[in-house]
């Protein structure tokens, strides 16, 4: 590998993390704010309101877990099943931009499945705690 690159790779990897993470953390948090609309909303889709709280914890809690690079990949794993179940419930109509939005959501989840094949990378909690190196 080119030696600049092979310089410039963790903090590659931990710019790609954050990117990934800020729709999820984002998200989580507006719907902290926005809780009974988001309620009403899910269960117009026939989803269960109740399963709110954890859909704000995967959200929020699996968003930091990536930023902060612990236990990446069960993280982004149960993201990745998160976003692609999304797209299946929420984003499945004709109207185009359900369309973009469910395959935004296959996109992401495609982006979370690198990040449970490569791991977090050397800056991260994962790196710092269980790492053999």
């Amino acid at each position: 590998m080119n030696p600049k690159l092979e310089a410039a790779q963790p903090w590659v990897e931990l710019a790609g993390r954050l990117l990934i993470a800020l729709i999820f953390v984002g998200a989580g948090w507006s719907k902290i704010g926005g809780y009974a609309g988001t309620q009403a909303y899910m269960e117009s889709v026939g989803v269960s309101g109740a399963l709110l709280p954890l859909v704000i914890f995967a959200e929020l809690g699996g968003g930091l877990a990536i930023v902060f690079g612990l236990l990446t990949r069960i993280a982004a794993g149960g993201l990745a099943v998160f976003s692609i179940a999304s797209a299946v419930l929420f984003h499945g109509g004709a109207d185009p931009m359900q369309q973009i939005m469910f395959m935004k959501n296959l996109a992401i989840a495609g982006g979370l499945l690198f990040l449970v094949a490569r791991g977090a990378g050397r800056i991260s909690l994962d790196h710092k705690f269980f790492s053999r190196a």
